[in-house]
C-alpha cells in the first residue's frame, strides 16, 4: 500500500499517473495547499519541507520500516525501480530517461512555475519578471518540441516516468503564456499523452477531490502560499 500526499497541481499529478499506470494499489490523503494544510504536524512528519506530493511506502522493498519519501522527481524514481516499470534498470537507456526527469525537476517545473506566479497569481504585475519566464519557458518548450521531433516520448520510444513529470507541466500551455501550435511535436505528444487510460483517470481523480483543478486564490490562501518564510 502506498499512501499519498496530494494536491492538484501539476507535481502532485506526476505520482497519480504512475500509480494509475503501474497498477499499484495507493490510498490518497488530500492536502489542500490553500487551506495551510501542508503545515500540519502530521504531514510535516513525513516530509520537512511541507511541500506536495510526498508518499509513505508500508511495503517497502527491503521489507523494513515503512518509508517515507518527498520530491515528486524521487518519488517517480522509486515507484519505477520498485514495481520495475516506466524506467530501464540500467543501461543508457536509464540515464537519458533520468536526464529528462531532471530537466522536468531542475528547469521546466521551476521556471514555469515562476512564469504562472508572476503572470496569473501576483497582485503586482512586473512586467520584467513576466517576459523573463514567458521566454525561458518558451525555450524550454523548445528543447522539447526539438527532442520530440524524433522521438514518440521524451526520452526515446519508449514511455517513461520522464514523459509522466514533463506532461502535467505543458498541459495548459495558454497559462503559461505559450502558443501550442508553435511546437507542433509537443503537441502531437500532448495529444498521445492524454488518450492514455491512466492520465484520464489520474485526472478524473483530480476533479472528484478539486473540482476547480487547482488553488482558490484568496487571501488566505496567498498567506499560506506566499507568505510564509
Amino acid at each position: 500500500m502506498i499512501e499519498l500526499y496530494y494536491w492538484t497541481t501539476p507535481n502532485g499529478h506526476k505520482p497519480t499517473i504512475f500509480l494509475e499506470e503501474a497498477g499499484l494499489e495507493y490510498e490518497i490523503h488530500p492536502i489542500n495547499i490553500g487551506r495551510g494544510e501542508q503545515f500540519s504536524d502530521e504531514f510535516l512528519a513525513i516530509t520537512p519541507n511541507h511541500k506536495i506530493p510526498a508518499i509513505v511506502d508500508r511495503e517497502p522493498a527491503d521489507g523494513g520500516q515503512p518509508l517515507a519519501l518527498f520530491e515528486s522527481g524521487a518519488i517517480l524514481e522509486y515507484l519505477a525501480d520498485k514495481s520495475g516499470k516506466f524506467l530501464p534498470a540500467k543501461g543508457r537507456e536509464r540515464y537519458i530517461t533520468l536526464q529528462w526527469l531532471y530537466w522536468q525537476m531542475g528547469g521546466l517545473g521551476p521556471m514555469a512555475g515562476q512564469n504562472h506566479h508572476f503572470r496569473n497569481y501576483a497582485e503586482e504585475k512586473i512586467d520584467y519578471a513576466i517576459e523573463r519566464y514567458v521566454n525561458e519557458t518558451a525555450r524550454l518548450y523548445g528543447v522539447l518540441d526539438q527532442q520530440l521531433a524524433d522521438n514518440d516520448f521524451v526520452a526515446g520510444h519508449e514511455y517513461s516516468i520522464a514523459d509522466m513529470a514533463i506532461y502535467p507541466w505543458v498541459k495548459s500551455p495558454q497559462d503559461q503564456g505559450q502558443d501550442i501550435e508553435d511546437f507542433p511535436h509537443v503537441k502531437r505528444w500532448m495529444e498521445n499523452i492524454a488518450t492514455r487510460p491512466a492520465v484520464q483517470r489520474a485526472y478524473a481523480l483530480a476533479e472528484q477531490i478539486n473540482p476547480d483543478d487547482g488553488v482558490e486564490m484568496d487571501e488566505e490562501a496567498r498567506r499560506h502560499l506566499f507568505g510564509k518564510r
